[in-house]
Parts: C-alpha cells; structure tokens; sequence
C-alpha cells in the first residue's frame, strides 16, 4: 500500500481531495500547510513516504498544542458519520462559512459538511463580514474558535447573527464570552471533541447522534464511528487510547442528567504548595477580570511550592490585584503567584493557544 499523497493545504486543494476520497476515486492525503516550520513537524509526524499501514481517507496531523504533533487516520465513514449528525443536530444541511485553515480538522470538516450536503463552501479571506455577505444558502453554518468570537463581537456581530449556527471549539470558550454573544442575539453552539473524533462530537454537552460518552475514573471516554482508527506509524500509543472501540482522551470531566462537563485536561489539575489547582477554573476568572481581554493559565517547576501557577493576560492588571480579584471566588491558593503581561497570546493556527512559546 502506497503512501498518503501530500497536498497544498489551502481550502481549494483539500475540497478536491476531499471529493476524490469519499467517491472513492482517490487514495489518503495529507494537507500540509505552506508555514515551512509548520510543515516540517506535519511531515514528520505523517511520513508521506512510509506505505500506510491501513485504510483512510485523511491522514491528520494534531495541533501539537502541548508538544509533537500526532499524525491521525481519519477514514471516510468516520468523516461522513461526522459530517451527517452535525447536520442532524443543527436541523439539516446548509451552506458553510470556513473561517479556519482547511489543514486542521475544524477547517477540513467545514469543507466535508459543504461537500456532502452539495453546497459551496464560502472562504474567509482576511474579512469575516464581507465574506458573510457572500453567503445565498437557506441555512448558514460557521465554525470559529473561543478568540475568533471575542473579537469577532466587537467588530462583526451583526455578521455573527445571520448565522442559524455557531460552532465554537478547538479551546474551553470562557462562560462569559459565550454570555455575552448570546446575550447579542448570535446562535452560538459550543463544542468538544479533537481530531481523533473527527473534530466536535459533543455539542452544548451533549454527544451527536451515534457517539458515546462516558467518564471513567475522572476521564472522558468517547466512541462512535465518528472516531479515528490509529496514530500513523504509532500502534503502541494506539493501543494505549484505543480500547475496545473506545478513544481515553486526556481531558478530566463529570456526566450530569446525560450532559457532559468538560473540566479540563487531566494535566490541568496542578499541585500547588500540596493544594490541588484547577487551571480551567483560575483561567475563567481571570478573564472575567473588567481590564483582562485575554489569558492562559499554565503551571510551571517551583522550588518552593512544586508547581507554580502563572497567568499570561492581555491587559494592564498588576498581581496583586489579580490575587485578590481571583480569590474573591475561587481559594486564594488558587490564585496566581506570577503574572505575564503579552500584547497578544501566541496562538497555533488551529486557534488553540501555543502552550510551547509561553513557556518558552
């Protein structure tokens, strides 16, 4: 068996291949993006030049947003699975705006849900609004991530509400930030899942039709043909997250009344002078902070408490401030013990932020 056939990963090339894999006409792909630094690491991880060691449609690399990416086997059941109970959730087929890179999930299943409800897709090309106002079909489909949202509100919300959808994933949205667009008339529709899922399977908590979730020990366990069938050239990790016909995912979460809670990422939970921190949580309020209009929580070595917790923010906000603003509703041993003030967060290009050039 041949290798995956690497192509450009605009949203042009991956719409045709896309067409070819699932008629059938066409074997696996790669999108590669044309950010050399980029490309090297998805090279890397997808090996173009090893034969593939099963079927796919779509060999994926992860965002690579805690380390090396992971190059991901996507077969077309588990992109048509995806794509048909997206549209069954939102109430049917529609026409899609992509507002993300066509190399990562998010982008790629916008373009797989146009494809298969015989649509075309509408590309953002630097202005969400002008790009919106391109938009003829009866339904109208976007999918953005947590930072797209927040500055999309300030400057294109009337855009925002001509949608019947907004999916927001790729990164924990803040409760506030979902408020406030909710609060603007924007239909915004959260949502959870990663590229071993064939991108979001759970929306606003509750799993697609034909996905399973359950929490296991504290962990989030997913299943459901919309899942990925290995990591290129990697059987042991495979075999370590792919149990049964069942992905373990690395994120921590609670089932209440069939809704699930995402709280975070099991690596999330940081031990503090000997007090347990939840970093979602501290990250919530600091962004609810009135002068924070972007932040990340990380913990790093400490000699003296073991893990000391840091807050990147954007905006003007000293540490002691921020200590007594984050303790105001969460134990002030949760508060951080470090503030970074960035212009700007780094960011990778699924929009999730760079955990690795924070901490440098």
């Amino acid at each position: 068996m041949a290798g995956p056939r690497t192509i450009p990963g605009t949203p042009e090339s991956v719409l045709a291949a896309l067409a070819s894999v699932l008629s059938g006409s066409a074997g696996a792909f790669v999108p590669v993006p044309d950010d050399p630094a980029l490309l090297d690491r998805v090279l890397a991880a997808a090996r173009p030049d090893e034969p593939l060691e099963r079927e796919c449609a779509v060999v994926l690399p992860t965002s690579g947003s805690t380390g090396e990416p992971k190059a991901v086997l996507l077969t077309a059941q588990a992109l048509r699975a995806s794509a048909a109970a997206t549209h069954a959730r939102l109430g049917g087929p529609g026409q899609w705006l992509l507002a993300m890179p066509s190399y990562f999930i998010g982008g790629l299943q916008v373009l797989t849900r146009s494809l298969l409800a015989g649509t075309a897709p509408i590309v953002v090309d630097g202005n969400f609004s002008e790009a919106a106002r391109w938009m003829t079909g009866d339904r109208r489909y976007t999918a953005i991530v947590p930072t797209q949202l927040r500055r999309l509100l300030a400057t294109s919300v009337g855009a925002l509400r001509s949608f019947d959808a907004v999916l927001v994933g790729a990164a924990a949205a803040p409760p506030g930030l979902l408020a406030d667009a909710r609060a603007a008339g924007v239909r915004v529709v959260t949502t959870y899942g990663m590229t071993e899922t064939g991108g979001g399977c759970v929306y606003d908590g509750v799993p697609l039709d034909g996905v399973t979730a359950e929490v296991v020990d504290g962990r989030i366990v997913l299943g459901g043909r919309t899942l990925f069938s290995g990591y290129r050239l990697r059987p042991e990790l495979t075999a370590q997250v792919l149990v049964d016909g069942r992905f373990l995912t690395q994120d921590c979460g609670r089932l209440e009344d069939g809704r699930l809670e995402v709280l975070g990422r099991l690596d999330d939970v940081v031990i503090s002078g000997g007090v347990n921190v939840a970093l979602p949580a501290v990250r919530d309020r600091v962004l609810a902070h009135p002068s924070v209009t972007d932040a990340a929580v990380l913990g790093l070595p400490d000699p003296e408490w073991g893990t000391r917790v840091v807050a990147y923010i954007v905006g003007p906000v000293a540490l002691d401030d921020l200590r007594d603003f984050v303790a105001a509703e969460l134990p002030r041993t949760w508060a951080p013990r470090e503030v970074v003030v960035l212009e700007v967060l780094p960011m990778l290009a699924s929009g999730k932020v760079d955990r690795q050039a924070l901490l440098g």
